[in-house]
């Protein structure tokens, strides 16, 4: 299999690294981690008319038609830049949810807006002490006439300050249950959670008797519970494109440092030790990245039991990776790569908050293990 992007791929990436390095450099990161919002907003309707917002929903819904592979050059992109935008949660997260469905009529309702970036999507799935998904939630909705009341908290729910339409895990009579929430129904109490990362937000979400209609029950029973897992699979391997490109960028960033940087009248790259350290960064890089390309190639597939096992995979190596890559950029800049100026500390964030986002990689080995077994 050849993993290597072809030419329109490789022309996407590249417009996603001019456009990233214009319009979100380091300067720019900064103002936006300031912001109330938390993201560019300028920046994001920029991804909507670029079309990456619905860069895998079909044309039929007004998006690119285009698939795994393509979305993962734009993450990776997107990682090295360090991107604060609703994009991973938006697209990545929620409208993979929505790609998921069994039932058409909910597609063309959600994608459309979805695809175009008008509408900014939230997936609200994990609690607060709670382990796995739907049975020992606690969230839980009822039927009321051709309606539902919703009631239940969700944590760690990534930008779910600023979504407007979340898409929420819930009970349903016992079952498993998928739910669209407008984030502005009546009800709805959003409260920003204080993080290690500070360029991805996380928010808790509380519903209170909420009643949405009918129509806002996006699948149910075992027709949820293949959406979801999907979805989340397909999230996995674009969090490991993101993290592949965060990898990236710590090595290149250690890689000048060690040109430019001079002790006792040399460079500090022609030092043994930072030779070695810079050559298991990029074993590292490279290793994840198969990892992550070869997951992206079978992404494309139907086999639900391959794409679970190679995004597992995806999850460690590149998660691991990453952590690696800016740990020890962090030790060849010295101690400037702890200070609020240099973006090494914030890759370092990023890369242990991704670490434990969807899931910690020791989950992901007995995944693996699961799969190998059965």
């Amino acid at each position: 299999m050849d993993l290597s992007f072809d030419e329109d791929q490789r022309r996407l990436a590249a417009t996603a690294r001019r456009v990233l390095t214009e319009r979100a450099g380091s300067a720019q990161l900064r103002r936006t981690l300031e912001s109330p919002e938390g993201f560019d907003a300028e920046l994001w309707k920029q991804l909507g008319q670029l079309g990456w917002t619905g860069i895998t929903v079909p044309e039929a819904y007004g998006g690119l038609g285009l698939g795994p592979i393509e979305l993962t050059a734009v993450m990776e992109e997107m990682g090295r830049a360090l991107l604060c935008s609703p994009f991973f949660s938006s697209i990545a997260l929620a409208m993979n949810v929505v790609l998921a469905l069994e039932d058409e009529a909910q597609r063309a309702r959600h994608l459309p807006q979805l695809a175009s970036g008008e509408l900014r999507g939230a997936l609200a799935y994990a609690e607060a002490g709670v382990e796995g998904t739907w049975p020992h939630a606690k969230a839980s909705a009822h039927r009321q006439g051709a309606a539902f009341v919703l009631n239940g908290e969700k944590s760690y729910v990534l930008d779910g300050q600023t979504a407007d339409r979340l898409i929420v895990a819930l009970r349903l009579d016992g079952e498993a249950a998928l739910f669209a929430v407008e984030t502005d129904a009546t009800g709805v109490h959003r409260t920003a959670l204080r993080t290690l990362d500070p360029t991805r937000r996380q928010a808790r979400i509380a519903l209170r008797d909420v009643r949405v209609a009918g129509e806002a029950l996006l699948a149910s029973g075992a027709a949820a519970e293949r959406a979801l897992s999907r979805a989340l699979d397909l999230a996995t391997i674009a969090l490991a494109a993101e993290q592949v490109g965060g990898a990236e960028r710590c090595l290149d960033m250690a890689l000048e440092h060690a040109r430019t940087r001079h002790q006792f009248g040399r460079p500090i790259g022609s030092f043994q030790a930072i030779k070695h350290l810079c050559a298991d960064m990029l074993t590292q890089l490279e290793t994840a990245r198969s990892g992550c390309y070869y997951a992206a190639a079978a992404a494309s597939r139907s086999d639900a039991r391959s794409l679970a096992q190679l995004a597992a995979i995806s999850k460690v190596c590149c998660s691991e990776a990453y952590f690696f890559c800016a740990a020890q950029s962090i030790q060849i800049h010295g101690g400037m790569g702890f200070t609020w100026e240099h973006d090494a500390q914030l890759h370092f964030k990023r890369a242990r908050s991704s670490m434990a986002l969807l899931g910690e990689p020791a989950l992901y080995r007995e995944r693996t293990a699961a799969c190998l077994l059965d």
